[in-house]
């Protein structure tokens, strides 16, 4: 291995490690990490900027996060998530399949983590009001969320990722290839929820009329915004649908979406949106884009793709099976987005080198990143968030009680997405 590559696989191995240890902020890391392999001549500044950032996903994440960010001040996902609580008749394993349930649709047009912080906060209050322990209603909604954000193009990061990649992928593409299994395994994990909590969810029917007389009317706080809101977002969904008829890259319809909101918001609302969108996420990604990119420029993602090929001999059947649990395993314990970063350019090498049909190997990788961080509390974002909002609440969620739970229901999803790959793409 040359020198130079030798140097860019130690800075990427650092790098993923200091992300992996949360000693440091893990966007300081990746974007320290790109500056280093700037400095050493691995990436130029040009390269970085034309061939490896991609900006169709940095694009999309912004736009929707000034969507959502506009969208939530109108008190909008607090109403919804209060409704759902009185559709329950304020009965607690009911309320936790509600939320559950709103927690999943969201993330799937929505990001995961914009999800929980605007669903969690609910939660507590209504666990309160119930006098019940909240991990039941938090931990099926850190699994909701990252159930439902797989099912659509925009609803997880990685997503993002490959759809950005991959052009072929479009909206709808996603829609009709994912929605499907997601739904599957949605309706096989909310009885298992109900078996794991039930006993847990004992409350009175003096607590259970405190929800059912809940005032919900003073909720939505500005109702001219959200008639705006929702038309933007109607329309902007409307766009992911058709982006590819209309020769657009969705991040061209989610700042579309974005700019017009604002405009119809007024002046007074852009600062604060702007303050919404997660700029230390999307720094993140900035550094990981340029950090993958070193290891595509020296070489050692197509060595990867080779060593890859000689374990399945090129056999597609073995690399989507392959690809779909090593990202599944792998998403449970790492990052699931600096993880997807490094796959995608793999397996467009595995397509260069002779591999045909590269879609089954494209969606296991969904499935398996998407899932996977199920697995973890340190698997995907949104679990994170969750428990430290669950920790300032003086109810923190530890490693191996999240584990005890969880990691069981994620490897049930992948033997359920493994079979659907199986019977829709190889057989």
């Amino acid at each position: 291995m040359e020198q130079q590559a030798i140097i860019a696989l130690a800075i990427f191995l650092i790098t993923y490690g200091l992300i992996i240890a949360e000693k440091i902020h893990r966007t300081i890391v990746a974007m320290l990490g790109a500056i280093a392999v700037v400095v050493f001549g691995i990436v130029s500044v040009d390269s970085a900027i034309m061939h490896h950032i991609d900006f169709n996903t940095l694009g999309l994440l912004i736009g929707m996060m000034i969507i959502v960010g506009v969208t939530a001040k109108t008190g909008l996902f607090s109403y919804v998530a209060m409704v759902a609580a009185k559709k329950a008749k304020g009965e607690p394993v009911k309320i936790m399949i509600a939320l559950a349930v709103v927690t999943a649709i969201a993330s799937a047009f929505l990001d995961n983590v914009t999800t929980v912080l605007l669903i969690v906060p609910v939660s507590f209050s209504i666990a309160r009001q119930l006098k019940v322990h909240p991990f039941p209603f938090l931990f099926t909604q850190i699994l909701a969320s990252n159930i439902g954000g797989t099912a659509t193009l925009i609803g997880d990061p990685p997503n993002i990722m490959i759809g950005s990649a991959v052009k072929e992928l479009t909206f709808m593409a996603f829609i009709s290839n994912l929605t499907p299994i997601i739904i599957i395994i949605m309706l096989v994990h909310i009885p298992i929820f109900i078996i794991m909590f039930r006993k847990k969810l004992q409350t009175t029917e003096e607590y259970t009329r405190n929800i059912m007389n809940t005032d919900i009317s003073g909720l939505i706080t500005d109702r001219p915004l959200l008639n705006r809101s929702l038309i933007v977002l109607g329309l902007t969904i409307v766009g992911f649908f058709l982006h590819q008829t209309l020769h657009l890259e969705s991040s061209v319809v989610a700042l579309a979406g974005a700019f017009v909101l604002l405009l119809l918001a007024g002046e007074h609302a852009m600062e604060d949106a702007l303050t919404k969108v997660e700029w230390t996420t999307i720094f993140f990604f900035v550094g990981l884009f340029t950090l993958v990119g070193a290891l595509v420029d020296t070489g050692i993602v197509s060595d990867l793709a080779v060593k890859a090929m000689d374990l399945t001999g090129g056999n597609v059947a073995a690399s989507a099976m392959l690809i779909l649990w090593m990202s599944a395993i792998a998403s449970a314990f790492l990052d699931n987005i600096p993880f997807v970063a490094t796959m995608i350019p793999l397996i467009q090498e595995m397509g260069n080198m002779g591999v045909s049909n590269l879609e089954p190997l494209w969606w296991s990788l969904a499935l398996g990143a998407c899932l996977g961080g199920n697995g973890t509390l340190i698997g995907a974002s949104a679990n994170l968030i969750t428990a430290g909002l669950s920790a300032k609440e003086g109810y923190p969620i530890t490693f191996l009680k999240f584990l005890k739970y969880a990691f069981p229901l994620m490897l049930l999803s992948i033997v359920i997405s493994s079979i659907y790959v199986y019977l829709r793409y190889l057989l």
